[in-house]
Parts: C-alpha cells; structure tokens; sequence
C-alpha cells in the first residue's frame, strides 16, 4: 500500500506540471508557441547602413580633378609616368569591404603635393546600435581629435567660424616646428601646426555645414625639419555609414614660400563635395 501511495504521489506531480506547460492562453498559462525567446518578442534589430560597398578608391578622383590638385601631372613629358602618376597608389588594407585608400604624390617646377583619399565603412555589430549611429560615434571621435576651436559668437548672436579666446592652447591654432603625419582615416594628422594667419577666420579649421551628414576642415601649416613649409589641409565627412578622409598638402620648392591656404582649401572641399556626390550623399 505504501508503494502504491508512492506511485500516485508521483504521477499527480506529472499532471501537475504537464498541464502547467501546455495550458492555453485561456486558462492565463503561456500556449505552447509563446516562448518568451522568439521572433515575436524580440527586439527589432537596429536598421543596416545606407552603403554595403566601397568605391575602388584609386579611380574615384578622375583626372581632370587630379589635375588641379597635382599641377605636376601636366608637366610630365613622359606619358607613362604621367598615367602613373595619375593612377596613384593603393594604401595597404585588410578588408576592402570595409576600409580602402589611394594617395598620390607629383614633384613640379614649383612644389611637392601630396592627395591622399580614405573611404571607410561603418558596421555595427551590436543589435541595438544602427550603422549610422555608430559610424556617427566614431566621426565624433575623429573630430574632437583633430581639436577644432570652438566657434565664437557674433553681437549678431550667430557662431563665428573664427578661434575662440583660448584657441592659441589649441594645437590647430599654435604653432609647431614638428611635421605633421599624414595616414588612413582612422590616424589622420593630430592638429599640431599653425592656422591661418590671424583675422582670415573663414579659413580657420571649422566645421564645414554642407557636406554631407556632417563634415569638418582642418588646416595646419609646419616645417618638416627644414626652412620649407608645408601646409596640409584635410576634409572629412560622413555619409551615413561611410566616412570619408581627404588629405591635401603641398610644399613649396623655395625656401621661406608658405602655401597658400584658401587655395588648397578650395581644392580640397572641391573634391570632397565631388566624392560626395558620387556616393549619393
């Protein structure tokens, strides 16, 4: 009899916890396809990005562009070396669906120039977080990097692109004996030279508010270890889930001549706006 109460003991549980399992939604117990798990209650993954490839960098600035911004080409005799030189040179990467450059470099009569061109795509690998979002944060980071001074604000009470009071603690706004370091997007030059001359605070680095989602200037003038100044100028700006670095510098060939900064800015933002038209941003 013992064993008998035993048995039953069990088998009450059973049915206990069975009906728990398969009762219906009527009853107030969860039905058998309401995992708390599935598709229906999980969080929407956070949308992809706008661009799932990147253009072949080396053929993203045509030569017409090149042209401009490498007056050298147009003195090469040689037309190999002219078409070298308009092909440029693809920078080292390790994914070409994610980060890809191409940089040139052409000696003149009158200067050494120097273009280097970086698309970078975004992806997020946390569900939660949008490419945008993160592409987003990371060009954040690249512009407090660059440390732009901060805007001042006019008695018209709209900002001024000019420095603000503290900007000569700025390393974009002070000057430096120290060349500066030319790269990929991820390591672009830290602003360790000279601005503008004071008073020209539309060519002060800035950011720049029509291109693309967001967009910055940086132009910083040094000596690389001799009397030659060079003046490099970089645009960066993001679209979407793509963000793109431009690096333009220049070193005159005579001594004591300082390149002249509105004219690589103009260049350079020219390109810039090119590219982003051609990304469709």
């Amino acid at each position: 009899m013992q064993r008998k109460a035993y048995v039953s003991g069990v088998a009450a549980l059973l049915a206990a916890v069975l009906t728990g399992c398969t009762g219906s939604s009527d009853d107030g117990g969860p039905s058998d396809n309401s995992n708390p798990g599935s598709a229906g209650t999980a969080t929407q993954a956070a949308q992809p990005g706008k661009y799932a490839t990147l253009p072949e960098p080396c053929g993203a600035v045509d030569d017409r562009t090149l042209g401009e911004l490498l007056p050298g080409v147009q003195e090469m005799a040689d037309e190999t070396q002219r078409e070298d030189a308009y092909a440029g040179e693809a920078t080292l990467t390790y994914d070409t669906d994610r980060k890809v450059g191409c940089r040139w470099k052409v000696e003149s009569a009158e200067a050494t120039d120097h273009l280097l061109v970086d698309f970078e795509r975004i992806v997020s690998y946390d569900n939660a977080v949008s490419d945008d979002a993160q592409a987003e944060q990371l060009f954040a980071t690249k512009q407090a990097a660059a440390q732009l001074p901060e805007p001042t604000v006019t008695e018209s009470g709209s900002p001024s692109t000019g420095p603000s009071a503290n900007a000569s603690s700025s390393p974009s706004a002070s000057a430096s004996s120290s060349p500066s370091t030319s790269s990929s997007a991820s390591d672009s030059p830290s602003s360790g030279a000279s601005s503008p001359p004071a008073g020209a605070s539309d060519l002060q680095p800035r950011i720049l508010e029509d291109l693309g989602d967001e967009a910055f200037l940086d132009d910083e003038l040094n000596s690389s270890g001799s009397t030659a100044k060079q003046r490099t100028v970089t645009v960066a700006f993001r679209t979407s889930n793509v963000i793109v670095t431009i690096e333009y510098a220049e070193q005159p060939v005579t001594v004591g001549a300082v390149p002249d900064s509105k004219e690589l800015q103009d260049r350079a933002r020219k390109l810039a706006s090119e590219l982003a038209d051609a990304l469709g941003g």
